[in-house]
C-alpha cells in the first residue's frame, strides 16, 4: 500500500508485509541521518511524526519506531525488500504482542508541580517544630544555634516526607486509570516551581477522560499544577530493536 510522497525529503512511504503484519517504510540512503541544522533536523522530525499520524489513521494500531532506524541488510545480495521482511519474521512475536498490548491506547504525558513555599508553611505547622522554635527562644546564643541547625534539619525532613506523601498519591491516583506507566526522570523547570511527578502513561480511550478528571482535581489544589500532553505514539511502551545501518527505515 502506498501512503503516497508524505516521508522525509518527500519521501514516498509504502509497506513491506509479512503474514499478519507490515512496515512502513521509505526508501534512504544506507546510513543514518545526520546533521547540524537544527531546523533541518527538526523537519526531519515533524515528517517522520507525520507519518504516523497517517499511519495511525489508516491502520487504527501502530507500534512506533524511534526516528532514524534503519535495517541493515544481511549481506550485499539482499535486496531491502528482503532484508525488511526478514526483519518482520524474526521480530513477529515480539511485534504482535506489542500491538496487542497497544491496541486502542495512546501515551499521555503526566507533569505535576508544587510550588515550594507550600511544602514550607505547610511544614511551619509542625507541633513538634513549633516546640523546638519555643525552646530556642529561651536559650543563651551558642545554645540557640545547636537549636536552629537541628529546627533546619527537622524542617527539612518534615518536608521530604510531606513530598513523598504527596508523590504516593498522586502515583496512585493516576495508576488506577492506566495500563502502564513508566516513571521518567524529573527536569528543572526554571519557574520557581519543582517537579514532584513526571510520567508516560499507556491509556485506554475509555479511561483518558476520568484521567484528566483525577487530574483536573489535582490542578485545583493549592501550590500544586499539572501539565496533560498527548495523545502520543506509545513509545515509551514498545522496546525497539536495535537501531542499524542499512538501506530502509
Amino acid at each position: 500500500m502506498s501512503l503516497g510522497p508524505i516521508g522525509i525529503e518527500g519521501n514516498d512511504v509504502y509497506t513491506i508485509s509479512y503474514k499478519d503484519l507490515c512496515a512502513i517504510v521509505h526508501n534512504c540512503p544506507a546510513e543514518p541521518y545526520a546533521s547540524d541544522d537544527d531546523e533541518l533536523v527538526k523537519e526531519w522530525i515533524k515528517a517522520h511524526q507525520s507519518v504516523l499520524d497517517e499511519a495511525k489513521r489508516r491502520f487504527s494500531v501502530i507500534v512506533p519506531m524511534g526516528f532514524d532506524m534503519v535495517l541493515r541488510p544481511k549481506d550485499a545480495s539482499s535486496s531491502p525488500e528482503q532484508t525488511v521482511r526478514e526483519w518482520l519474521k524474526d521480530e513477529h512475536d515480539r511485534l504482535i504482542a506489542l500491538i496487542e498490548k497497544v491496541r486502542g491506547k495512546d501515551e499521555y504525558g503526566v507533569q505535576i508541580f508544587y510550588d515550594p513555599e507550600i511544602m514550607r508553611l505547610a511544614t511551619s505547622k509542625s507541633e513538634e517544630l513549633q516546640k523546638i522554635r519555643g525552646e530556642m527562644a529561651s536559650k543563651p546564643p551558642g545554645v540557640a544555634y545547636m537549636y536552629k541547625q537541628k529546627l533546619e534539619n527537622m524542617a527539612k525532613a518534615e518536608a521530604e516526607r510531606l513530598v513523598d506523601g504527596y508523590f504516593r498519591d498522586f502515583y496512585e491516583k493516576i495508576r488506577c486509570h492506566c495500563d502502564d506507566m513508566v516513571l521518567e526522570k524529573n527536569k528543572k523547570t526554571g519557574s520557581g516551581k519543582v517537579m514532584l511527578l513526571n510520567l508516560s502513561c499507556l491509556v485506554s480511550q475509555d479511561e483518558v477522560n476520568a484521567l484528566g478528571e483525577e487530574l483536573e482535581k489535582i490542578n485545583a489544589m493549592e501550590g500544586f499544577s499539572v501539565r496533560f500532553t498527548g495523545p502520543w505514539p506509545p513509545y515509551s511502551f514498545v522496546s525497539e530493536s536495535k537501531k542499524e545501518e542499512g538501506s530502509k527505515t
